[in-house]
């Protein structure tokens, strides 16, 4: 706001798209502009409307995303409407800016907490001799009533570990506690641990320890088949087993070079995934599950093979499900 300030006139509509906690819009943005001397909803146009993207999901675009779209007034709302109208085929008006930033903070949330439930399920099944992935699979048949979300390394992007938080933060404000969130917040936390855990526990198996042993870590990024590694799981795995005294490599052909990140950087490189270069480390660790990894000649070729992705069936001979 204190950038795009001195360019707005009468007449503008600005509209907010990040994530953020219910109330900002009203709270920060219009207090800012009625200071300027504008007339909300008569010469100043404010609305909040949340992204909605799903990087790599060949299935929509944001032109057939339904748009949620809430104005500071009914004018307001109509001119927001006018607008995205325009790009967008579906919009889904809401009666105030509060509402469209609950509706984003709900989204969020609710993946959130339903990939923590997965993630500590995943942890009871192991010790039942049950897969978990299995489960999912065959519960997803189900035409009604459930949704399918599936365990993995820990959370990464921009927007699900980070997001429901700024919820807990406003709801202190009232007085409310958000047990649900913080406790989904700390089971999704603390999965990298659980998968540190379940290499030395594999590498034990082979008579290895940590220390020393080379671990290749399949894929940076986030999620598959995408570039972005904010927040990644996997460079909290990096960061444990360099702590751990491991010898750490890792392939993502998506990001061929670590990036700098605000926390930390590694002079690393994503390595070549050969026969030969597989078969050098003591153990391949599966993070990110990308469709352009030959799965079939990892499989082959690595001594050991700890999989948090569910790539290959339960109780494969030399693979280690976490």
């Amino acid at each position: 706001m204190d950038t795009i300030e001195p360019y707005l006139h009468s007449g503008q509509v600005l509209v907010l798209e990040s994530t953020t906690y219910p109330g900002t819009t009203e709270e920060v943005l219009r207090t800012q502009l009625e200071r300027r001397g504008f007339v909300i909803g008569q010469d100043f146009f404010l609305v909040y409307s949340p992204e909605r993207e799903d990087p790599a999901n060949p299935n929509y675009t944001t032109k057939t995303i339904p748009k949620v779209c809430g104005g500071s007034t009914p004018n307001c709302l109509s001119v927001g409407c006018a607008l995205y109208g325009k790009v967008i085929n579906t919009l889904v008006p809401v009666r105030s800016t509060q509402v469209a930033e609950m509706i984003k903070i709900f989204e969020n949330t609710f993946r959130a907490v339903n990939i923590a439930l997965v993630n500590e399920l995943k942890q009871v099944t192991e010790h039942m001799g049950i897969d978990m992935f299995e489960v999912i699979q065959a519960a997803s048949t189900k035409p009604f009533g459930f949704m399918p979300f599936y365990p993995g390394p820990g959370l990464g992007g921009h927007c699900i570990p980070i997001d429901p938080f700024y919820l807990t933060w406003k709801a202190h404000e009232f007085g409310v506690s958000t047990r649900f969130i913080e406790l989904a917040g700390e089971i999704n936390t603390s999965m990298p641990d659980y998968v540190v855990l379940k290499v030395m526990d594999a590498l034990n198996s082979h008579a290895k320890a940590i220390k020393n042993a080379r671990i290749l870590i399949l894929g940076l990024a986030y999620k598959k088949n995408v570039d972005d590694v904010r927040e990644s799981p996997s460079v909290e795995l990096i960061k444990k087993l360099l702590d751990k005294g491991a010898h750490v490599a890792y392939s993502d052909p998506y990001v061929l070079r670590f990036p700098k990140m605000r926390r930390c950087s590694f002079d690393l490189v994503s390595l070549e995934l050969t026969p030969e270069n597989i078969s050098n480390q003591d153990c391949v660790l599966i993070a990110t599950a990308h469709d352009r990894f030959d799965w079939k000649m990892i499989k082959e070729h690595a001594q050991l093979i700890v999989d948090t992705r569910g790539v290959y069936p339960i109780f494969e001979n030399n693979v280690f499900r976490a």
